[in-house]
């Protein structure tokens, strides 16, 4: 009888240490938690940023306005009958 629960002893101890010890045991799984946590957080961001731009090319596509409002700012255009004036300063 001793015998048998020194054996189990042993058993148990060598399936403790590949658990927590081995690359493929308890730590990887922390691991791996970590990296799905951190790219979970990253598409989050990307969704965010997906959706922005989303609502931005629905809005280019549905009115004028927009890509009006778009031509002034980035490219410095004026509409039909508006005067530009550039003041200098020194």
């Amino acid at each position: 009888m001793r015998f048998l629960i020194l054996i189990l002893l042993i058993f148990l101890g060598v399936v403790q240490y590949r658990l927590w010890a081995w690359n493929d045991g308890v730590r990887e799984l922390w691991r791996m938690e970590q990296s799905v946590a951190r790219q979970r957080a990253d598409n989050a961001g990307l969704a965010e940023r997906n959706r922005v731009l989303a609502a931005e090319v629905a809005d280019l596509k549905k009115g004028g306005v927009a890509v009006e409002e778009r031509a002034r700012r980035e490219l410095g255009m004026i509409g039909a009958g508006e005067t530009f004036y550039q003041i200098v300063s020194r």
